[in-house]
C-alpha cells in the first residue's frame, strides 16, 4: 500500500502528552491518531483502537475472524484505546466483544522500519493491549521501530472447542493471525516494513508465538520472534476438543442436555457478561490449572485450521517456520502463584493430604492414572523432600516446583528442540527492582513472571514514568535496545551502540557449554544452561513423545 499523506493538525489537548492529531490515509480509509512523547521525550504517532476484524458476535461468535472492510469515505478516530475483550475485571464498562482492535505506534511514516508485534499475556483468559493500563509504548518508542499491539478473544469466547464446525477452536489465535495479515497489508502506511516483522510475546503471548512458528496459517507473516516466559511444548497434552470445559460452560449457562451443535447455538445466544461472570467457576479451583483454555488440534470442518497436527509431530518433522529466536525466563517465575496456593488453608490441606490427586491439576500433567501417581511421587520427593507444605517455610521449594511446571519446563523443552534448527539466544532475567508483580512481606521477592514487562512497556497501573535518574533506567535501556536490535538484524548484539557495545551474547548451543545471558543492571554471559538439574527431572518424567 502506498503512503498517501500525513497531516499534523493542532487540537485541544486532552492529555498531558498529546500535542497534535495526525492523519494516515490507507485503502481502508483515513485514520486519525495523536502525537505522544516517549519516555525520553521523543515525539511519536499513536493510532489506537483500529478494528482489524469484524466484531465476533451473533453467528461470528466462536468462528474464524472476518477481516474488517474499508470505512471509506469516513475518517476513523484512532485517538483512544479500544475496549478490552471480555474477561473478569472490575471495570466492566471497558469490555466489549467488538474488541478485535490493534494499536500502531511509529516515529516516522516516511521510512520503512522494523515492525515489532506484541502479543499480551494473561493465560488466554485475561489481558489486553490497552496503553492506558498495561501496554504503554513509551519505552519502546525511544527505539526506531514500529510497534503494533493487539487484542484477541479470550476464555470461552476465544477458545471454545466444541468438536464441530460451529466452534472448531483456536479463535483467539486466529485473531492474532488476522492481525498479522492486517500488518502485512497496511503497516507500510505507518512507516513499517512488512518484510521485517518480529513477534514479541509474554506468557500466553509467548506460548502463542511458539504455535505461530508451527501453524500453516502464520507462515510468511513474521521473520523473527522473542518468546518471554512460555512455550507450547511441555508436560501437557493437546486435544481435538475441550469437552470438559465445553460441558462446564454449558452447565453454568444452562445449555445442557443438547447436542454439540445445539449447545453452541445456545451459547451464541447468551449475553457477553454471562461468560465474564462465570469465568472464575470455569477453573478447577483458585484459577488452576493456569492453562485452562488450551489451543487444540483442529478437525477439518472446511475452515482454515490453525493447528492441523500435534505440535510435537510438527517440530519433530521440521515442517515449521524457522526464524531467529530469543527465548528466556525470569529467576523466580510463578513464585507468586505458589504463595497464593500455600496461603489458602484448604488448597494447602488438599495437597498435603492427597498430593497425587491435586498436584496434576496445579502442575498440569495427566490425572488419575498409575503413571500420574508415579510422577507426583517423584516430583514431591525431588522438590519437597516429601515434607508437608507450610505457608512460608515451603515457599522456596514449592515456588520452584510450581514455576517449573507452569513456565520453566516448557521453556526448556522448546529451547532444547528448536536450537538445533534455528539461531537462538536465551536469557535469565534476574533484576530485582523496586516494582514487581509479587512482593513478599512488603518487599520485592525477586524477578518474577511479568516483571520484564515493567521495563519493556509502560505499565501505568503499576509504575511511575521512569526517568534517566531512576535505577530502572539502565534495565530499560538494555532491554529495549537489545530487543530493537534483534528486530532489525536477528542479532541482539551491536558493537556500535553506546549501551550495547560491550555485549557479547552468544548463540545458544545444546551442548555442555549452553551459554545464556543473565539480564540485570550488569549483563553477564554464563554457561551450563539454566536450572538444568531441575529441568532434568522433568526430562526424565516427560520424555519427548513420539506422535504418529
Amino acid at each position: 500500500m502506498q503512503l498517501l499523506r500525513v497531516i499534523c493538525i493542532l487540537v485541544v489537548l486532552v492529555t498531558i502528552n498529546q500535542t497534535c492529531a495526525v492523519r494516515v490515509t490507507t485503502t481502508l480509509g483515513t485514520i486519525i491518531g495523536t502525537t505522544l512523547k516517549s519516555r525520553l521525550g521523543v515525539d511519536f504517532f499513536a493510532f489506537r483502537g483500529i478494528r482489524y476484524a469484524l466484531a465476533p458476535v451473533a453467528n461470528l461468535r466462536f468462528r474464524n475472524p472476518k477481516p474488517h472492510p474499508a470505512w471509506k469515505p469516513q475518517n476513523l478516530d484512532a485517538t483512544q484505546d479500544g475496549p478490552m475483550c471480555p474477561q473478569l475485571t472490575e471495570n466492566i464498562t471497558d469490555l466489549s466483544e467488538d474488541c478485535l482492535r490493534l494499536n500502531v505506534y511509529t516515529r516516522d511514516t516516511r521510512v520503512q522500519k522494523p515492525v515489532v508485534v506484541y502479543l499480551h499475556p494473561g493465560g488466554f483468559y485475561a489481558g489486553s493491549a490497552q496503553s492506558k493500563n498495561v501496554a504503554g509504548p513509551e519505552h519502546l518508542m525511544d527505539r526506531d521501530i514500529v510497534l503494533v499491539t493487539l487484542n484477541y478473544r479470550l476464555g470461552t469466547l476465544g477458545f471454545l472447542a466444541a468438536g464441530n464446525a460451529a466452534a472448531p477452536g483456536n479463535a483467539g489465535l486466529k485473531d492474532q493471525v488476522e492481525a498479522l495479515r492486517w500488518v502485512q497489508r497496511y503497516i507500510n502506511n505507518f512507516g513499517g516494513d512488512p518484510n521485517s516483522v518480529t513477534l514479541l510475546g509474554y506468557s500466553a503471548g509467548s506460548f502463542s508465538i511458539g504455535l505461530h512458528m508451527l501453524s500453516p496459517m502464520s507462515s510468511g507473516l513474521f521473520h523473527r520472534a522473542i518468546m518471554m516466559s512460555a512455550s507450547p511444548l511441555g508436560q501437557f497434552d493437546y486435544e481435538y476438543q475441550q469437552k470438559k470445559l465445553r460441558d462446564r460452560q454449558a452447565k453454568l449457562l444452562n445449555c445442557t442436555k443438547l447436542t454439540s451443535v445445539e449447545l453452541v447455538t445456545c451459547l451464541k445466544r447468551k449475553p457477553m457478561m454471562d461468560f465474564v461472570n462465570t469465568q472464575k467457576q470455569m477453573f478447577d479451583f483458585n484459577y488452576n490449572p493456569v492453562l485452562n483454555w488450551m489451543p487444540v488440534i483442529e478437525n477439518d470442518y472446511r475452515q482454515e485450521r490453525f493447528l492441523v497436527e500435534h505440535p510435537y509431530k510438527t517440530i519433530k518433522e521440521g515442517n515449521f517456520t524457522k526464524v531467529p529466536l530469543i527465548i528466556g525466563i525470569t529467576e523466580h517465575e510463578f513464585v507468586g502463584g505458589a504463595y497464593d496456593l500455600l496461603k489458602n488453608n484448604t488448597v494447602r490441606g488438599w495437597l498435603n493430604e492427597n498430593f497425587e490427586k491435586y498436584a496434576p491439576i496445579v502442575l498440569m500433567y495427566e490425572r488419575d492414572t498409575p503413571r500420574s501417581k508415579q510422577i507426583s511421587t517423584q516430583l514431591r520427593a525431588s522438590y519437597l523432600g516429601n515434607r508437608d507444605l507450610q505457608t512460608t517455610d515451603s515457599l522456596g521449594s514449592f515456588g520452584k516446583l510450581y514455576s517449573d511446571a507452569v513456565i520453566g519446563f516448557e521453556y526448556h523443552r522448546f529451547l532444547s528442540l528448536i536450537s538445533s534448527v534455528v539461531p537462538v539466544y536465551t536469557y535469565l532475567f534476574t533484576y530485582k527492582g523496586r516494582f514487581s508483580h509479587f512482593k513478599y512481606q512488603n518487599q520485592t521477592f525477586g524477578a518474577v513472571h511479568h516483571d520484564e514487562l515493567l521495563y519493556l512497556l509502560r505499565v501505568p497501573v503499576m509504575t511511575p514514568n521512569f526517568t534517566q535518574t531512576d535505577d530502572e533506567h539502565v534495565v530499560i535501556e538494555n532491554l529495549t535496545r537489545m530487543w530493537a536490535q534483534f528486530a532489525k538484524t536477528g542479532n541482539p548484539n551491536n558493537s556500535t551502540d553506546p549501551v550495547l557495545k560491550n555485549l557479547r551474547w552468544p548463540l545458544y548451543s545444546n551442548d555442555p557449554r549452553k551459554p545464556y545471558l543473565k539480564i540485570d543492571k550488569n549483563m553477564q554471559v554464563f554457561e551450563g544452561g539454566i536450572f538444568t538439574d531441575r529441568f532434568g527431572i522433568w526430562d526424565q518424567l516427560f520424555p519427548v513423545p513420539t506422535i504418529k
